[in-house]
This record gives C-alpha cells, sequence and structure tokens, in this order.
C-alpha cells in the first residue's frame, strides 16, 4: 500500500458529519424524478453485485465437492457449475459496472450545483469580503471541494459502503451454514485490520507530514541560494550554502526513513492480522472436517471468502486519509457557501425605476472600520443630465463613494437615492444595471476584443457592439488588428495599451446604456496625449447623460456643472471651476500645485537624440 503526499488538516468528526448530512440531499435531488430513479436501480445494481460476489465461493465449494464425487457425475454437474462460477464472477463485475454508470450522473449533478450554488454565492458576498481573501485561495477551495465530492461519492459509497455489506452478507452465510465461530474470527481478523490500520494511518500522516516540511525546507534553500548565486560567489560561501543544504537533508532524511518504516510495519501488520484471521478459520474448518460437518469443498469456501474480503481492505489506509482529506477540503467548502452575505436585498426589494437619473448623497457617514471613518456628513446632489466632479487628495474618500453608490457597502448614517429611491430599498442587479462605469484600472477578461465590449450587454449583435466601439473611437483600431474584433486580449488586457483598454472600457459602459455614468479617475494613468483623446471621448458619451466624475487631475473637470472639493472625509468646497478659482481656496491650490508640476514634467522632457554627424560637426 502506498502513502500520498496530502496533508490532512484538523478533522472534527461533528463537523464532517455535519458536512455529509449538507451532502445527502444532493444525492436525492428534489424534482428530479430521472435522478432519483438512477439512484434506485444503482442500489439496486450494487446489492445484486455483492450478492454474486458472496455467491461465489459458494459455487467454488460446490464444484470442489462435485470432483470428489462418483465418476458418473464428473461430466455435466461441475462443468454446469464452473459455467456458474464464471457467470457470477462475470455477473458481479457488470452489475458493479452497471452501478458506476447509473450514478454517474447523479454524481456530476450533485458536483455541479454544489460548486455551482458556490460560485453563485461568492458574487453574493460583499467587496469586503473579498478583498480579505486571496482569489487563488478561493479558487483552490472550490477545486479541492469538487474533488472531494467525486471522491466520497466514488469511494465512501462504492467502496466502503458495499464492503460493509459484503461483510456483513459473508458472516451471515458462515454462521448460517456452519458455526458462529467463524463469523466471529471473521468480524474480530475485520475488527483488528482496521483498527490497526486507522491508528498506524494517523502516526504516517504525522510522519508524512514532517517529511513534507523538510522537503519543502530543502527546495527553499536551494531555490534561495541559486537566486543569490552572485552573492554566494561574492562572499566565497559555497561551503556554508552546501552546509545548509545538507542540513535540510537530513531532516528530510530522517522523516524519509520513518515514512519508509511506518509503511513497511502497516504492511505487516495488515498481512499479520489477515494471515491469523485465514489459519485460524482455516483450523476451524480442518477440524469439521475431520469430524464429518464440513466438506474439502467448505474448506475452500471459507478461505476464499477471508482472501476476498482482505483485498478490498488492503487500501483502507490510503482511503482513510483520502477520506479525512477529502472531507476536510469538502467542509472548507461549504463555509464559503455558508459565509454570511453582508450586503443583502430587502424582501420583496422592487426594481430600481430610473427615469432622470439624479443622485443624492445626504448626510453620509461611512468608514470600512466604523472605528475609522472615511466620509463625514458627505451630501451631493447630481441632477438627472448633468455633470457632477469630485476632486481631492488621495485618501480623501472619492473612490469610496462609487462603492456606496454600487452598494457594494451600505452606509453607517445618511441616504443615497437615486430619483428620490433609496438604494437599499431597491433590488442590487437593477441598480447596478442603471450604472455604468469606467474606472481608473480597467481590467479585461482574458477573451476577445469582442467579448470584452459585449460585456456590458451580453446580448447585443455584433453591429450594437461596433457602434459602441465607434463612439468610444476605438472601431479604427480594432478593425487594423490582424483578427479583428476576435482578437485575444491577454490576462487583464495586457495585450492592449492603457488607452486602448480605457476606449474597450467604455465602449463597454455605453453599449450598457445607463441612466448614469461614473468616471473613476479614468485618465489618471495616462500620459498626457492619450488622456486628452480618451477625455474626448468621455465628454461625448456623458452628453444628455447623469455623469459623477471622480478625478486626481484637475484639468479633466473644468467643464463640469459643478465641481466638490473632498478633503479628509468632508466637502470643503463647491462651485463651478472659475468661481473655485477665485475664491483662492483648496481647490486653487491644488490647481495651482497641478499647473507647476506640469510645467516641470514638460521641462524634464529628454531632448530628441541628434544625428552623430550633427554632434560631431558641432565639437568640431
Amino acid at each position: 500500500m502506498r502513502a500520498t503526499t496530502m496533508e490532512p488538516g484538523q478533522f472534527h468528526p461533528r463537523r464532517q458529519f455535519s458536512t455529509l448530512r449538507f451532502l445527502l440531499p444532493y444525492l436525492w435531488p428534489r424534482g428530479r424524478f430521472d435522478l432519483r430513479l438512477r439512484v434506485g436501480l444503482a442500489f439496486v445494481a450494487l446489492v445484486g453485485a455483492k450478492v454474486a460476489n458472496v455467491y461465489v465461493p459458494i459455487l467454488l465449494s460446490k464444484a470442489v465437492d462435485t470432483l470428489g464425487a462418483p465418476s458418473n457425475l464428473l461430466v455435466a454437474i461441475p462443468l454446469a457449475l464452473l459455467l456458474a462460477y464464471g457467470a457470477a464472477r462475470v455477473g458481479a463485475l457488470t452489475l458493479g459496472e452497471v452501478r458506476d454508470a447509473l450514478f454517474v450522473k447523479v454524481a456530476q449533478n450533485s458536483i455541479r450545483q454544489i460548486a455551482l450554488g458556490t460560485f453563485r454565492h461568492l458574487h453574493a458576498l460583499s467587496l469586503r469580503f473579498h478583498l480579505e481573501r486571496q482569489t487563488g485561495a478561493l479558487s483552490r477551495a472550490m477545486d479541492r471541494g469538487t474533488k472531494g465530492i467525486e471522491f466520497l461519492l466514488s469511494f465512501v459509497l462504492f467502496n466502503i459502503l458495499p464492503t460493509i455489506v459484503e461483510i456483513l452478507l459473508v458472516c451471515g452465510i458462515l454462521w448460517v451454514l456452519f458455526d458462529w465461530r467463524f463469523a466471529a474470527i471473521t468480524m474480530v481478523t475485520i475488527g483488528v485490520f482496521v483498527w490497526l490500520t486507522f491508528s498506524i494511518t494517523e502516526w504516517r500522516i504525522r510522519l508524512r507530514r514532517a517529511m513534507n516540511e523538510a522537503d519543502n525546507e530543502a527546495n527553499t534553500k536551494v531555490i534561495d541560494s541559486l537566486l543569490n548565486y552572485e552573492t554566494v560567489k561574492y562572499f566565497g560561501n559555497e561551503a556554508h550554502e552546501a552546509r545548509r543544504y545538507d542540513s535540510a537533508l537530513r531532516d528530510y532524511e530522517a522523516a524519509a526513513i520513518k515514512s519508509r518504516v511506518s509503511l513497511s510495519l502497516l504492511n505487516v501488520g495488515q498481512a499479520a492480522a489477515v494471515a491469523a484471521g485465514i489459519t485460524s478459520i482455516m483450523i476451524l474448518a480442518a477440524q469439521g472436517i475431520m469430524q464429518g460437518r464440513m466438506t474439502i469443498g467448505d474448506f475452500v469456501m471459507v478461505n476464499a471468502y477471508m482472501l476476498q474480503l482482505a483485498m478490498p481492505l488492503n487500501l483502507l489506509g490510503t482511503v482513510y486519509r483520502e477520506i479525512k482529506q477529502s472531507l476536510i477540503d469538502l467542509e472548507a467548502m461549504f463555509d464559503l457557501l455558508h459565509s454570511p452575505a453582508e450586503v443583502l436585498d430587502l424582501p420583496g426589494a422592487p426594481g430600481l425605476k430610473a427615469t432622470g437619473g439624479e443622485v443624492v448623497f445626504d448626510s453620509v457617514d461611512f468608514g470600512y472600520d466604523p472605528r475609522r471613518p472615511i466620509l463625514k456628513g458627505v451630501s451631493l446632489r447630481v441632477p438627472a443630465g448633468k455633470t457632477v466632479a469630485i476632486v481631492g487628495p488621495s485618501g480623501a474618500g472619492k473612490s469610496t463613494l462609487s462603492r456606496i453608490l454600487f452598494r457594494f457597502y451600505d452606509v453607517l448614517a445618511g441616504r443615497v437615492s437615486i430619483d428620490g429611491q433609496d438604494i437599499r430599498e431597491v433590488a442590487q442587479d437593477s441598480l447596478r444595471a442603471a450604472i455604468g462605469i469606467v474606472p481608473q484600472d480597467t481590467v479585461l477578461f482574458n477573451d476577445t476584443v469582442f467579448y470584452n465590449i459585449a460585456y456590458g450587454d451580453p446580448a447585443a449583435n455584433r453591429a450594437q457592439v461596433e457602434e459602441a466601439a465607434r463612439l468610444a473611437r476605438i472601431h479604427d483600431f480594432v478593425q487594423g488588428l490582424p483578427d479583428g474584433y476576435d482578437t485575444m486580449v491577454g490576462e487583464r488586457g495586457l495585450k492592449l495599451s492603457g488607452g486602448e483598454k480605457q476606449r474597450v472600457a467604455i465602449a463597454r459602459a455605453i453599449l450598457k446604456k445607463p441612466k448614469i455614468l461614473m468616471f473613476d479617475e479614468a485618465t489618471s494613468a495616462l500620459d498626457t496625449k492619450t488622456e486628452r483623446e480618451i477625455q474626448h471621448s468621455l465628454s461625448e458619451v456623458s452628453r444628455g447623460r447623469t455623469t459623477l466624475t471622480i478625478a486626481h487631475r484637475l484639468s479633466t473637470v473644468v467643464e463640469a456643472d459643478e465641481i466638490l472639493v473632498l478633503e479628509e472625509g468632508r466637502i470643503v468646497e463647491r462651485g463651478r471651476h472659475r468661481d473655485l478659482l477665485a475664491k483662492n481656496g483648496v481647490y486653487a491650490a491644488m490647481w495651482a500645485r497641478q499647473q507647476a508640476g506640469d510645467e516641470e514634467r514638460g521641462a524634464l522632457q529628454p531632448r530628441r537624440a541628434e544625428p552623430e554627424s550633427e554632434a560631431m560637426a558641432r565639437k568640431r
């Protein structure tokens, strides 16, 4: 029996049984008669396979006894028994395969439903949850959980439970046909085998964990040393690095030896338990033969039963370890499924009726941690069809406004409304359908340009997607690509420049046809030329729409109908660009600093390199 390198975590029996109970309804799905029928037929096939399997030694016994009968019976009866023996073996195998074929649809449907439910629940959780968790860890938890379901279904239902059924059938047959002692020896042998396997496997798990930790430590030292090759050479520490690596290898060597010795001990213990059981039951059978109560065929049968039961038990250690790990993985996945959603719709919440698209923040207080407020009594109004810009230093809470408007978080105090409707009292999907956003950092899916633009409205046709691209001034660029709209943009859109990604984001927002547009520092990461081009596109897109612009560069908001200056979570100034400059306050100071910075950057731009001939001529 070989050990795997899997490292189980903490095992809590009560929680694991709770996890299994959660899984059971998926195996008997409500309203799915077809799947329930498959479960029933699979169970019939399972029982049939085990009945055929336990009948095989009986047929073998009869055949052996018949071979010792008078010669006139040696032609027909043994042949019939041997044919029945072969048919029973084939029948047991066939029924087992039929069982698997029937149940596979139930198992895969269960895996799909649980995985889909978990995926949907993750999307229903708040932004806070996802910011505090690693996306890779969530993906691994889902992947391991679904694999754990598959393993549990295949091994627990079709390995452990059938083996238990077979053990009970065999013990019953031995008791009825011969003596209770045969059944007792069989049960004791299996009990000792299971106890020994579980005890040594628990010990081996700890040894295996130590072995893996030593292996990781050795690999870490190798990688660290080779990455710092030059430093090792600078200080002549090759021997020192070799000693550190050898120390880690010694730890691994010791752990590996213990692990291998424990495996040998487990194998010897299992073999000794089975051998003791077989020897004891054969001694009883031999005594029965000598006393005339049993035949040679019976002797063969009891031996065949013990060997037949021992075969599936040989994998018990590995199966036990894998079942523990599968339950732990499944529990981690169900923990995700049971994580409470922070932002919930009210029961029966109506959809948002966005008519003009007026946005109002009324005395809003908010903080990601209640002990550290971000917004303090913020009040603002964006009239339908108008543009309001929010500016201020980093950390003032500008981007927090967009997250609140999309209801990624609920406000701690105050009220946010759209066309007079409190956004906490309407369905979240209708709220987000009414708002389009062009974010500062546009992250695209690793798919085609067409898919990324069409994400604004997955039901849009090609003509609609191309029209949105034209309005965003990216259509000509896309047409010039070798694969046009079928061009793959790469992971997170890395094959496109910043300006190209922003135009895709604008096209996506246009295609969504929202009542409200939000630009969250949409041009702050772009160069000046690209910024001007993108700003022109944004102005065209926002014309006639309620627009909330969050900006760091003040030059992008000079045409706004109103500019709000946010500082330390409070609005300290508001007005149009010229009025704010005339006040000579916070906004005017920010404008002066940015203008001075732009002039300084322009003065520091590198001069174009001269041709070598001109440079040489100047020297002469």
